[in-house]
């Protein structure tokens, strides 16, 4: 399990290391600055030229660390701090005054253009993660002048001016022009590294032991920590039995020309492996739809009470309801009906659109609902926790998307999936997951019409299932981004459902390979 920490998380397992004996902060600091030596090293060499920026706190401290251990292995370093060191914890004093030894501590201002050249190493240990404040324009802009030199950056425990909570850039004037050569953090990975814009600009990520995983896991027992997802949380592989016994999915449509972001959606949920998909529209749609459609089925749905009707049937395990359903009176009612019926039920497009709209049919949310909003739905529809969202004002660490959808699915009384390339999903219980399409998983092309309405379907397939709303949730987020990756540039919606088996193939144990 990948744990996602907030900054006062990370304090507090510091803190119970310090004081349960096992460890003092003097060795903290000394292992944290030696874990980035020595990456620096397997990754640029043994001897090179090294900029180490240090902040007045105990980022700096590790900082000195790091400059003492590249010059005692034949590295050109040179430290500018942004203090005279007054003020600082005795655990940064004693390394800084280690470094005093060896050479001098500059001012940042006093730094030379000609010392940020190619392939020199700068290094930020300014702030890490206690940063609590906008960071200075004259700070932010030395890091914006390093990269645009050409200089290697490598950010200890976080680049300086991203928020550790929220990834949000909390800096003044400019920006960088890519994201840093290489994030350097400590015994766990923090929720900045992954969300808003610290999940592109934190770059390539490695986390370095410092010897107190023993209080993360106990700290990981006592409380809800976040997770990042790292495959399928649902065991996909299909039992005996019939197609009833592996659950029946309804999908809600809308009316004529409005069909095809439902068909997307059934088409996953047969693809994921519902036993049964039947979609349901109004009747003057039925041709259309069967035109495009084979394997799932239709049903002429007339009005809310047609639904009810239909859903006398218990066979019925799971809904879907929202794209193309439309924005009227019919369409709300449909919504309303499906919700009292307190089944499963993946909520879309449309369907978010209507809620947002009525106080009524946001009371029916229940615990078998999933929310699938972008972020103008979640806007709409949670409009106090996006304003939070867009404040920059409030000190402190900044509220976060994963904040939003914690705060959201509490509100809601149902699970909320906040989609972007850092997706978090968060049930009402307070457990919250997020999944990064970052790095070597990013898959810009998924940005497609229709993709949403695959993701539903995919997630509806897995509540039909029987699966629990997150897991179904993530699993089938994780799914969605393996299918685009899978495919490849050009991706449009209808490439997704077609690139699920093959992807299913390299998950599920004991498949027989095509040609094997």
């Amino acid at each position: 399990m990948i744990e996602l920490l907030t900054s006062a998380q990370m304090r507090a397992i510091e803190m119970a290391a310090i004081e349960s004996g096992a460890v003092s902060g003097g060795v903290l600091m000394e292992r944290a600055g030696r874990g980035v030596a020595d990456a620096i090293c397997a990754h640029w060499g043994q001897g090179g030229r090294a900029v180490v920026l240090c902040g007045p706190g105990n980022n700096g401290g590790d900082g000195f660390v790091v400059a003492r251990l590249l010059h005692e292995r034949g590295w050109t370093v040179r430290v500018h701090a942004m203090s005279d060191g007054a003020g600082s914890g005795p655990d940064a004093a004693q390394a800084r005054a280690r470094w005093s030894a060896l050479g001098a501590i500059a001012p940042l201002d006093a730094l030379e253009d000609s010392w940020l050249a190619p392939r020199t190493v700068v290094v930020d240990a300014l702030f890490g993660t206690g940063l609590q404040r906008p960071l200075a324009a004259p700070v932010w802009q030395l890091l914006t002048r390093a990269q645009a030199r050409g200089a290697v950056l490598v950010a200890v425990d976080i680049l300086s001016g991203l928020c550790a909570d929220s990834g949000k850039l909390r800096a003044e004037g400019g920006s960088l022009s890519r994201p840093v050569d290489l994030t350097l953090t400590f015994e766990s990975l923090k929720l900045g590294h992954v969300l808003d814009q610290g999940g592109w600009l934190s770059g390539p990520v490695s986390v370095l032991p410092i010897g107190i995983r023993e209080e993360l896991a106990a700290l990981a027992q006592s409380s809800q920590l976040a997770r990042l997802v790292e495959g399928p949380a649902l065991d996909l592989t299909k039992g005996p039995g019939n197609k009833f016994t592996h659950g029946h999915l309804l999908v809600v449509a809308g009316g004529t020309g409005q069909g095809g972001a439902a068909r997307l959606a059934a088409r996953a949920a047969l693809r994921i492996g519902a036993g049964l998909v039947t979609l349901g529209c109004p009747p003057e749609a039925l041709a259309e739809n069967a035109a495009r459609l084979d394997a799932v089925m239709l049903r002429a749905l007339t009005d809310a009470a047609g639904l009810e009707a239909l859903l006398t049937d218990p066979r019925i395990t799971a809904l879907c309801l929202g794209p193309g359903l439309g924005l009227d009176a019919h369409a709300a009612r449909l919504v309303a009906t499906a919700l009292e019926s307190r089944r499963a039920l993946v909520l879309d497009a449309d369907a978010l659109t209507l809620i947002a709209r009525d106080p009524a049919l946001m009371a029916l949310l229940h615990q078998g609902c999933v929310l699938t909003p972008h972020g103008g739905e979640f806007a709409r529809l949670f409009p106090k926790l996006d304003d939070r969202l867009r404040d920059t004002t409030t000190p402190g660490p900044a509220f976060s998307r994963f904040d939003a959808a914690r705060a959201a699915a509490t509100q809601a009384g149902a699970s909320v999936l906040l989609k972007g390339a850092d997706t978090v999903i968060a049930a009402p219980s307070g457990r919250t997951v997020v999944h990064a399409a970052l790095g070597t998983r990013a898959v810009p092309w998924l940005a497609t019409a229709g993709a949403g309405d695959v993701l539903a379907g995919l997630i509806a397939g897995l509540l039909a299932r029987g699966a629990d709303p997150v897991r179904a949730a993530e699993t089938a987020v994780w799914l969605h981004v393996e299918c685009a990756r899978a495919h490849g540039p050009g991706l449009i919606a209808e490439d997704l459902p077609e690139a699920l088996p093959g992807v299913l193939r390299s998950v599920l144990p004991h498949v027989p390979q095509a040609g094997a």
